[in-house]
């Protein structure tokens, strides 16, 4: 049964950065012509009606009461701050330098489970997810000019990533999963919203633009499900080192947007993170097949 969760909650994380990284893409198209926090805001706009249809679809509409529960109202704190940081540092650092240290998430998040969770994580996966996380830095290939001033808030935002998604294991499970995304991306989009208006000056978006930011919207909400989901179901240990699948699906987004070939170094590093995927799943079926000799055992 747990070995069944780990995989359903694999295949949830890598649906979800997936999701993601299809969603950034829209966003980023638009980025070129409107300012990033307009951006942000009216993503937020498209992100929340399509989680509102969804929680009304599902029937979850009793449920809403969920979105004060505490710790929804801190997970999505915790993804509105990384967010904020995410774009000051993306505007102020190469992408590849910003992705490159947002890699470091599933790392802290893993010590966090083992250190204040008491969570057994074991030596081979905490090997596992460094050779994932060298493997996203080969594809990332961050620049050697030297540390960034912005970089804090790249930093900052992977230690809220992970500050969020261990927060979002504490979320109730009687709160569906929809109810706890619909709080946060109408967080995400208060805040973007208020930041737009303080700092930027906003340009009218095309019909283009709108179409774009309302995929973005749709694609960002079912991100931000398989990645609650992944976290339910399965372990941290073994769920969290996928989060370097975004890393893959950015090489991908790359060469089928903007025809951008990744290099002998990068294809290198897909095929770290691939490697180190496959040993995670393998170490837990045999680790699935012992749990199981021992129940029969006794």
């Amino acid at each position: 049964m747990r070995k069944a969760s780990d995989l359903g909650g694999i295949i949830a994380m890598v649906a979800a950065t997936a999701f993601y990284v299809t969603g950034d893409s829209f966003m980023k198209i638009v980025t070129e012509d409107v300012p990033p926090f307009e951006v942000l805001f009216l993503r937020g706009i498209a992100a929340s009606f399509a989680c509102a249809i969804l929680v009304a679809v599902r029937g979850e509409l009793d449920a809403l009461s969920g979105m004060l529960d505490w710790r929804t109202l801190l997970r999505a704190a915790g993804e509105t701050l990384s967010t904020l940081c995410y774009m000051v540092a993306l505007a102020r650092m190469p992408i590849a330098d910003v992705v490159a240290i947002i890699q470091a998430a599933p790392l802290i998040l893993i010590l966090g489970v083992a250190v204040i969770l008491r969570e057994e994580i074991g030596p081979a996966r905490v090997a596992l997810a460094l050779v994932g996380f060298a493997g996203a830095l080969m594809v990332a290939q961050p620049g050697t000019a030297g540390m960034s001033p912005a970089a804090p808030f790249a930093f900052g935002s992977a230690l809220l990533i992970a500050a969020r998604d261990l927060i979002g294991r504490s979320v109730p499970t009687r709160i569906p999963v929809t109810v706890v995304i619909l709080a946060t991306v109408i967080m995400v989009m208060l805040v973007g919203g208020v930041m737009s208006f303080a700092v930027e000056t906003w340009a009218a978006p095309t019909g283009r633009h709108i179409a774009f930011l309302c995929l973005a919207g749709l694609f960002v909400t079912f991100g931000h499900i398989g990645l609650l989901l992944a976290y339910r179901i399965g372990r941290t240990a073994s769920v969290a080192p996928f989060f370097y699948s975004f890393a893959l699906w950015g090489v991908v987004s790359g060469l089928l947007v903007w025809g951008e070939l990744p290099n002998a170094l990068a294809l290198t590093g897909i095929a770290l993170i691939a490697s180190s995927g496959v040993a995670i799943v393998v170490l837990d079926q045999r680790r699935g097949r012992r749990e199981i000799a021992l129940t029969e055992a006794l």
